[in-house]
């Protein structure tokens, strides 16, 4: 059997603020495989977020084991955690985080820049990932210029810029409206069925609805694992009458 792409064992964070001692995580072990789709779920505080930041490569654990595709990374340095996240994950995040003057073609191209590449091949890889979300009209245009639902798909552009196993998005629709979150969940289910894993942390029970596993937390604890046949967010984009 092949290796989990994510897999903790124990895996446990404190926080401390000053006098006060926080266990966001504690505990928790889990096993993803490569192309999963999974919902990470939780009231604010449950420890949903921090395991995010973990499995993301932005944070480490104070205590356990977490080992990404293969590689045992729970106590690697901060600049051996940024070349495994550039090399290995793309983030999508609920405010989209993109440079507001800069147009969408060089905001996708960003982290290419930061791997050292030349700037054509940075341009053209940009435009690539762009045409895949369906928005190479748009390569000129500022996230001014575009709606929320297009700067999401520049978002999801980015973080498929250098190639990911894995896409992490911190509550992907938070900041759209239903149509235009179930546009931006076909899109995720489109690049899960064609090999990326996808890890999303949501509030919204709808959206989790999209996934084909939902992982609940709750003080620190994974409190819930279950699978689940997964809506079809094309079909349901037929059924508003949107086109996929």
């Amino acid at each position: 059997m092949a290796e989990p792409l994510i897999a903790t064992q124990e895996l446990v964070k404190i926080y401390r603020m000053g006098e006060t001692t926080v266990h966001a995580l504690a505990g928790v072990s889990v096993a993803i495989a490569a192309g999963e789709m999974v919902a990470i779920m939780g009231p604010s505080g449950s420890g949903k977020s921090t395991f995010m930041n973990v499995i993301g490569c932005l944070d480490t654990p104070t205590f356990g084991s977490f080992r990404l595709d293969g590689e045992d990374v729970a106590g690697l340095a901060p600049d051996e955690l940024a070349a495994i996240r550039n090399r290995k994950i793309g983030f999508v995040f609920q405010q989209f985080n993109l440079l507001p003057r800069t147009s969408a073609l060089e905001n996708v191209a960003l982290p290419l820049l930061y791997a050292g590449i030349p700037t054509r091949e940075r341009h053209e890889r940009a435009y690539a990932k762009l045409e895949r979300v369906g928005l190479a009209s748009r390569a000129d245009h500022h996230p001014s210029q575009l709606s929320g639902g297009q700067q999401q798909r520049v978002a999801i552009a980015r973080a498929l810029v250098n190639e990911p196993k894995l896409i992490l998005a911190d509550e992907p629709t938070g900041a759209l409206d239903s149509a235009t979150s179930v546009e931006v969940m076909a899109l995720l289910q489109q690049l899960n069925a064609e090999g990326i894993t996808v890890v999303l942390v949501t509030h919204e029970h709808d959206i989790a609805a999209f996934a084909g596993r939902a992982i609940h937390f709750r003080d620190g604890k994974l409190v819930g694992d279950e699978r689940q046949v997964p809506r079809d967010a094309a079909a349901a984009l037929k059924a508003l009458r949107i086109p996929a």
